[in-house]
């Protein structure tokens, strides 16, 4: 067996990898999940998750409506088997975190907002080209992701008496795996428009998953992917690509957290906003919207 691995591909390793169930414990450390679905247009930035580390677990929602400059948010802490407000129609049957279906896949959110009353959405995603990899850690452990961006999301959202029915286009990710005790990385993903009228998304890392080569940095041109070099993040400024390019970022909100729990202690960013500049490769931007993260996990 050979780590790192990316696939679609020959040689996917012989670990116990979704879809197959993988051990709560693995090598002295939890196993940690999520599925985070995310969709951009003019009118709304979105997104919604659900999280486990080990048997605790939580599902967070964020939608900012982009004409009011305003923000909803909610968080929810889940005991084992709680449904919580943010699942997937389809999958294992229990809303878990990992492959979903490639097409045709239902992102609920039921929830009830303390100013603006009851929240309802439903995030119905296309399809797309997956970029899946298994990287080695630090830990002597594995982390298994499969992501994809730029994909078509047909939106249904209620807040209150506030409903917007919008298209817009966005990113999965899936990932689980035996984190390090303390992990610390950066992260983007994104989707826009090349100035000479490309479509493309990108997902961007650095700290988790992100060897020199066979690392999940995707950018997707018209639906097709390809890895880039290594990045840096300038803070949650920009990112800067190993050719010379860089994608400037300017937040509209941010959802920040800090929290302190039996299994698991963090700091966390993640604005969302519109980009700028150029990626890797010589692709300019027209216009660009996603979300930039710094996360500081100790679990």
């Amino acid at each position: 067996m050979t780590l790192p691995w990316r696939g679609p591909g020959p040689g996917r390793p012989a670990l116990p990898l979704p879809p197959q169930r993988m051990p709560l414990r693995r090598g002295g450390l939890w196993r940690k999940r999520w599925r985070y679905v995310g969709a951009f247009c003019d009118q709304l930035l979105l997104c919604a998750a659900r999280i486990q580390v080990g048997p605790l677990g939580q599902t967070f929602w964020v939608v900012w409506d982009r004409e009011e400059r305003r923000m909803w948010e909610r968080t929810k802490v889940l005991v084992p088997g709680a449904r919580g407000e943010v699942w997937t129609e389809v999958g294992d049957g229990n809303g878990l975190v990992h492959h979903a279906e490639d097409e045709g896949s239902l992102v609920r959110i039921e929830s009830h907002h303390p100013e603006a009353g009851e929240v309802r959405a439903f995030l119905r995603l296309g399809t797309g080209e997956w970029v899946e990899t298994v990287c080695p850690n630090e830990a002597g452990q594995y982390v298994w992701t499969r992501k994809r961006a730029d994909v078509p999301v047909d939106c249904d959202v209620r807040i209150g008496d506030r409903r917007w029915q919008v298209e817009a286009r966005g990113m999965e990710d899936e990932s689980a795996g035996y984190h390090p005790h303390h992990t610390v990385w950066s992260w983007s993903a994104g989707v826009g428009t090349t100035t000479d009228g490309r479509a493309v998304g990108w997902n961007l890392v650095s700290g988790i998953n992100d060897p020199a080569e066979r690392s999940e940095r995707a950018i997707w041109v018209a639906g097709e992917p390809s890895e880039p070099g290594r990045v840096s993040f300038d803070g949650l400024r920009a990112i800067v690509f190993d050719d010379g390019a860089r994608l400037e970022f300017a937040g509209e909100c941010e959802r920040r957290r800090e929290e302190n729990k039996v299994l698991v202690r963090y700091e966390y960013r993640q604005p969302f906003g519109s980009f700028s500049g150029s990626l890797a490769g010589g692709l300019e931007l027209e216009r660009g919207l996603g979300v930039m993260e710094h996360h500081d996990a100790r679990w």
